[in-house]
């Protein structure tokens, strides 16, 4: 018998219990289901067991960690339904899991014989609610990295033999349901039974897997349609396809070829090629109020700078404002639930005096233009004014950008809404996903590190907070901009790891955000790393790494 701590409690179990029984038998939620546990400090799948005096800490739906694993796994329950389906109808497919859409992962299936229909994804979906029912053991079996290689060869499987090419691990795990196995990157559930909370939607050219989200565990998210974010989404995955760079080991086999400065420079020159063509865009409608809005560490600075040289080509004359100057006073500013500023609201905005500085500009008027001394909290005048002419255009750059009530008193008429975010369209493999908010979250801790002197613990113990905010001001008002703009760079993980690999393995073992940092570090062993010299000044990664020929 090993003693096991719980919540605070000891008990007294066999040697050799696995982490799920303990679950079943000990653990408690309120919402969700456990579907991971710490033991003794480290993440572990519940397949694992005791076999030491123990403390566990069970982790559910309700966690970040849980609902990924959740995701996780019910990619492979898919996969296995669809290709159990497709060989019903005596043919074989390939899905690719592509990018997230409305809470869920869009899809596409390569097929000569079958077409996705909502008809053939019920077929899929009652498929996967059998494996529910049946609750089929998901077994992790553990291979030599070269016999994975082989066999991913032998099935014709061709984005996983890249990935591996360059994995330095000599094993590595896949995952086993039934007779169809995968690899997958990340921890998953002990078995089917506990994945039923899916949909199945066909849409655009392939489907939604839809699923619940954290706060809702045991619901299914309503499925909503993001069009405009779908098209650009779409847009960037057609560039990776058109660079053979749509998977990580693409990726790497370019940087290995010596093809990485070619990589940047194409990159570079697509991201042109949509800035200016939002620039015209805007020159077309004549357009004064152009509203720049997007999560954090989305490039909008870069973004808003190249941009105002594309709007000078065609003649126009921008002036940028900075939303954060027209922040309240710092007595003002509201708190949130545990007592803490709250940056983050529209009511940090003194959105009243915004609205009458820019209807006396689009009058004609001159307006002293205010500045944020952010180290007192106060909003100062320092005799800095602006008045617009003719073929002026205000460049305004700010999380509200997109909130009406950031612009209520401004003609509709005037504005022109512009949606920019790092929408990262690179993928680990075929069925692997990397999620657009990781790679914010590697953006945000090298640049805090090199402009604020702040600690990859620090960024990363901030980072819920930040992505909360970014639910309510920013997400909601997306699918109401005039134009989106992808500011992801197919190349920019490589040139990323070098720098932000130190400072996560700073963070020491004790402490909470180690989890994520480890999680990060075992995602970036898949790149190659390249160093940052060649990468043009005006780029938006600049504003990370440093170099950038814009005040950023």
């Amino acid at each position: 018998m090993v003693t096991v701590t719980i919540n605070e409690k000891n008990y007294e179990v066999t040697e050799g219990t696995s982490l799920e029984k303990l679950a079943k038998k000990y653990g408690t939620c309120e919402e969700g289901q456990i579907v991971l546990a710490y033991r003794n400090g480290h993440l572990c799948e519940l397949h694992k067991t005791v076999t030491e005096a123990s403390e566990v800490e069970f982790i559910t739906t309700t966690d970040k960690i849980g609902m990924d694993t959740y995701k996780r796994s019910m990619i492979l329950m898919m996969m296995k339904a669809f290709r159990d389906v497709l060989k019903e109808k005596g043919t074989t497919g390939r899905i690719r899991v592509l990018f997230s859409i409305s809470k869920g992962f869009y899809c596409e299936l390569e097929c000569e014989k079958v077409k996705i229909t909502q008809d053939l994804l019920d077929e899929v979906a009652a498929k996967m609610e059998e494996l529910v029912k049946g609750d089929f053991s998901i077994e992790k079996h553990t291979y030599q990295a070269h016999e994975l290689m082989k066999r991913f060869r032998a099935q014709g499987r061709e984005d996983k033999e890249r990935l591996f090419k360059y994995r330095r691990a000599s094993n590595a795990n896949v995952y086993r349901l039934d007779d169809f196995e995968d690899y997958y990157y990340g921890f998953m559930v002990p078995s089917t039974g506990y994945l039923p909370y899916f949909e199945l939607h066909a849409y655009e050219d392939g489907f939604v897997l839809q699923m619940p989200e954290r706060k809702k565990p045991s619901v299914v998210a309503e499925f909503k349609p993001q069009h405009k974010l779908f098209h650009v989404l779409k847009q960037s995955d057609e560039w990776g396809n058109m660079l053979n760079v749509d998977t990580v080991g693409g990726l790497n086999d370019a940087i290995a070829a010596g093809e990485i400065n070619d990589l940047m420079l194409v990159q570079e020159a697509l991201q042109e090629k949509n800035i200016a063509e939002i620039a015209g865009q805007i020159k077309k409608e004549d357009k004064k109020v152009i509203l720049i809005a997007g999560p954090s560490s989305s490039g909008k600075t870069s973004f808003s700078h190249r941009l105002s040289i594309q709007l000078r080509a065609l003649g126009l004359t921008p002036h940028p404002i900075a939303l954060d100057n027209y922040f309240v006073n710092r007595e003002k500013t509201p708190r949130d639930a545990e007592g803490n500023y709250d940056f983050e609201c529209i009511e940090a905005v003194d959105t009243e005096q915004f609205n009458i500085d820019m209807v006396h500009l689009l009058a004609g008027e001159e307006i002293q233009m205010p500045t944020f001394n952010f180290l007192l909290g106060q909003r100062e005048y320092k005799g800095d004014t602006l008045k617009m002419h003719r073929n002026d255009v205000l460049v305004i750059e700010g999380i509200h950008g997109l909130n009406p009530i950031m612009t209520e008193k401004l003609p509709e008429d005037s504005k022109f809404r512009i949606y920019i975010s790092a929408l990262t369209q690179l993928n680990v493999d075929e069925h692997n996903r990397i999620a657009t908010t990781d790679g914010r979250l590697i953006r945000r801790i090298v640049r805090d590190a090199r402009t604020r002197g702040n600690s990859a613990q620090k960024t990363i113990s901030m980072w819920d907070s930040v992505r909360r905010g970014e639910e309510q001001n920013i997400f909601p008002y997306q699918e109401e901009a005039d134009a989106m703009f992808n500011s992801a760079l197919i190349y920019e993980l490589s040139i990323l790891k070098p720098y932000v690999e130190p400072l996560l393995f700073a963070i020491p073992r004790e402490a909470k955000e180690y989890q994520e940092a480890k999680r990060l570090l075992k995602f970036l062993d898949y790149f190659l790393g390249v160093g940052s010299e060649k990468i043009p000044n005006n780029s938006i990664l600049r504003e990370f790494v440093g170099g950038s020929c814009f005040p950023v």
